[in-house]
């Protein structure tokens, strides 16, 4: 176990430790350039590998979902659908990651195939992600207050730690309240949907953000999103209002998405160091040393990290590569690059010792 200093404390962690925040004092150092070369030829997605994924995904998790509905409460059939469910469904939902690095007029049919499948039917359409997710590679956004999806944990209190993941057991009665009661209002009301697109829908960590307004061209896809994704929730309250849909359903959909929300929150705390307390710019190499890869186990890890997410550091070295290049490009450059000291400062053993370090950081700052 290496011991590590931080403000002049010392720290046990199989991870080093480089300071509390801002910019790694070496990520100048990082050969991005090399890096580059040794990953070129893995940049076309193949639309077989999506298409194939995410359908079995969905088809798996529904079915699970139907299966958990129909089961006796609390019996051990339940208990396997409900994991198997929100498992399935989780990986299916972290499909909305890949959409929102999609080039723009590519992979149509597939959007709008994994918004009526997964995306309106879980309450979170795909435009909720796609500009929100794109800022936050953006080096004049990263890690600073215009990123959604950054927060200074490790600098924090670790209680908010806590609150991050205690906080998935409200979200899916947010989202249906934003679609049974506030979509409506925006169709009418159109300074109304202004204030709702720009505060109450984007999947973000930091509740704080405020989203800007959609362009143009983009206004009518938000608002036929938005229309559908209440239509799905209508539905599904009117076939349980017409006694056609089991109650058991709505709380089976609720304890999935709770779950799928608690797992999707540690893994985003196992995604970066959150060491930016000063809310700084940073080049894209010190993005990359602010952020975390766990390989871990190929079979288990996925489990927690679907499609990529836990070669998370790699990702934002190449922000555009497809998901099933990631795992290959992670070791060609573990092994290939002439000095893989930074680059492997990023890698952490497992999420527990992610989500240690994170821990330990974040008490030893209110110490300092």
């Amino acid at each position: 176990m290496q011991q590590v200093a931080v403000n002049g404390e010392t720290l046990n962690g199989d991870e080093p430790v480089e300071r509390i925040s801002g910019a790694h004092p070496e990520a100048a150092d990082f050969p991005l350039r090399e890096a580059r070369k040794l990953v070129r030829d893995l940049w076309k997605p193949i639309p077989r590998i999506y298409w194939t994924d995410f359908t079995i995904s969905a088809i798996l998790g529904w079915g699970a979902v139907a299966a958990a509905t129909l089961s006796p409460v609390g019996s051990l059939i339940q208990i396997i659908a409900l994991i198997v469910a929100t498992l399935a469904l989780y990986r299916g939902v972290i499909f909305i990651h890949e959409l929102a690095h999609f080039r723009k007029g590519t992979f149509t049919w597939y959007r709008r195939f994994w918004n009526a499948t997964c995306g309106m039917p879980m309450m979170v359409p795909a435009y909720t992600y796609a500009d929100v997710h794109i800022d936050h590679h953006k080096p004049q956004h990263y890690g600073t207050a215009e990123d959604g999806e950054y927060l200074p944990f490790a600098v924090n209190e670790p209680w908010k730690i806590v609150a991050f993941i205690v906080q998935a057991v409200i979200v899916p009665v947010l989202l249906v309240a934003r679609y049974l009661i506030l979509m409506p209002l925006t169709l009418i009301i159109p300074k109304f949907r202004d204030y709702i697109w720009q505060r109450a829908s984007s999947l973000v960590i930091d509740y704080t953000y405020i989203r800007p307004l959609p362009k143009k061209d983009q206004k009518a896809g938000w608002l036929m999103e938005d229309f559908l994704t209440g239509v799905y929730a209508y539905t599904a309250f009117g076939l349980w209002y017409a006694g056609i849909l089991p109650t058991a359903f709505l709380a089976v959909w609720y304890v999935v998405t709770v779950a799928i929300f608690i797992l999707n929150g540690l893994r985003t705390l196992a995604a970066h160091a959150y060491r930016n307390g000063g809310r700084e710019r940073m080049t894209q190499q010190a993005e990359f040393l602010d952020s975390v890869d766990v390989p871990g186990n190929r079979y288990i890890s996925p489990l927690w990290a679907p499609v990529g997410l836990r070669f998370h550091a790699t990702h934002h070295l190449f922000p555009g590569m497809p998901y099933h290049a990631l795992e290959t490009a992670y070791f060609r450059l573990k092994n290939e690059l002439p000095d893989n000291r930074l680059y492997l400062e990023a890698t952490r053993s497992s999420l527990w010792a992610a989500m240690v370090q994170l821990w330990r950081e974040a008490k030893a700052s209110q110490k300092a």
